[in-house]
């Protein structure tokens, strides 16, 4: 409509004043209901070639959109295994911080392996005290042994060296009988040592690696009853955490509810623009917008990220071909717009809808020197009318309660 009556102000009125007060035709009298086509068709014709120019120029430089909302991305409150809630630390919606406790699971199987680990340890532990025993026992067999052999070496010695020096005075016999035992007390000492290095060798190696087995299975079953304790993984609200103890949750089919992180949704703004738009949406373009949840305020934004593909287009392989004709609509160019201001989007709500505004600025080529006088003055036209959209959307955001509160039925 705006659009309409400034064209009619540069054509039909002209036009009318002209007939009106230079050739003297007067309304009702030569200018009729039925004759104002004829006589003022060249200025109709031009308001209507020139309203249609000026409003695809407008939202062609200009895009506007009311496909804009704030995001947020929302982690699921999930155990790493599953079993029955025992207790629930939260309410349906509170503040948490990261680590703390959001529910329990029933650990009582959890609890019986972490035991009868703990007590392996135990055992384990136990069998290395036995075996230093063991060691020191062995010790004291070896001295025993050498202590006998030692006793047998030093009478063969004796009664060998008397054979030597009087033949005959000791029986052969007895001689032999003493070699047998020095002999007997020789292998005592190496089993003896052979026992002490068993016990060592388990001391020093076996049960070790018995308890570091042992404290590993400890530290497993140490994990799996730290997963039975649900913890918030970052900052942010629970909300609609309708867990009750006796519920049953796992992975895959039972989340237990969702975790806003804090901040989401409060920093970027996503707005889908029409395809035919992507030539124009550019990086660092200034933009507008205005939100159901904060009514009656602008926005200054700056688009930040234009995505370069078009979410419509994407697709899965499957067991059929693509075909083209089943799309539903179109998809849009999406684009990430930040406030220009610090704390601009304080007050607007995550998830609220938004209706936004880019706006082309020329001004680096206009004020480069190889820019010609007719393209500079074309651009000033361009960048000029971005006006009549920033009008628009200041009437939208004025309208916009009335809109949702009294027109819409509700």
């Amino acid at each position: 409509m705006f659009e309409l009556m400034f064209c009619s102000l540069l054509t039909i009125v002209p036009d009318y004043l002209y007939r009106r007060y230079v050739q003297g035709k007067r309304f009702g009298k030569e200018i009729t209901f039925f004759s104002v086509w004829y006589e003022l068709r060249w200025g109709i014709t031009g308001c209507l070639m020139l309203t249609v120019s000026l409003i695809t120029m407008i939202f062609y430089f200009h895009p506007a959109t009311d496909s804009a909302t704030l995001y947020f991305r929302t982690v699921p409150i999930l155990p790493e295994g599953s079993g029955r809630v025992a207790e629930v630390k939260v309410g349906f919606s509170q503040d948490v911080k990261k680590g703390d406790v959001l529910f329990t699971l029933d650990s009582s199987k959890q609890q019986a392996a972490y035991e009868t680990a703990r007590r392996k340890v135990a055992e384990v532990d136990a069998a290395m005290t036995t075996a230093q025993s063991d060691v020191i026992k062995a010790e004291a067999q070896i001295q025993e042994a050498k202590a006998n052999y030692q006793q047998a070496k030093d009478e063969l010695d004796t009664k060998s060296e008397l054979q030597r020096r009087n033949p005959g005075i000791v029986p052969q016999r007895d001689i032999e009988k003493l070699q047998v035992l020095v002999d007997q007390r020789q292998a005592g000492i190496d089993a003896a040592t052979a026992v002490k290095e068993s016990a060592a060798l388990q001391v020093s190696t076996l049960l070790p690696a018995q308890k570091a087995s042992a404290q590993a299975v400890l530290e497993q079953a140490q994990v799996d009853l730290d997963k039975t304790i649900v913890r918030a993984g970052v900052d942010g609200r629970v909300e609609q955490f309708l867990l009750r103890v006796g519920d049953v949750v796992n992975q895959l089919m039972r989340p237990a509810g969702v975790l806003i992180p804090e901040g989401a949704g409060r920093k970027v703004l996503q707005a889908g623009f029409g395809q035919i738009e992507a030539g124009v949406m550019k990086e660092g373009m200034v933009a507008e917008a205005t939100c159901i949840s904060r009514p009656w305020v602008i926005i200054p934004m700056v688009v930040t990220t234009v995505q370069d593909y078009i979410a419509a287009g994407q697709f899965r392989a499957g067991e059929q071909l693509l075909e083209a004709q089943n799309a539903v609509k179109p998809g849009t160019i999406l684009v990430f717009l930040e406030p220009l201001y610090k704390g601009g989007l304080e007050g607007v709500t995550p998830g609220s809808s938004c209706l936004v505004n880019a706006y082309t600025s020329n001004h680096e080529e206009i004020s480069a020197k190889d820019t010609s006088t007719g393209r500079a003055i074309a651009l000033h036209v361009v960048d000029g009318v971005g006006l009549v959209h920033a009008l628009l959307l200041r009437i939208q955001a004025l309208l916009l309660p009335i809109k949702t509160l009294v027109l819409s039925g509700h």
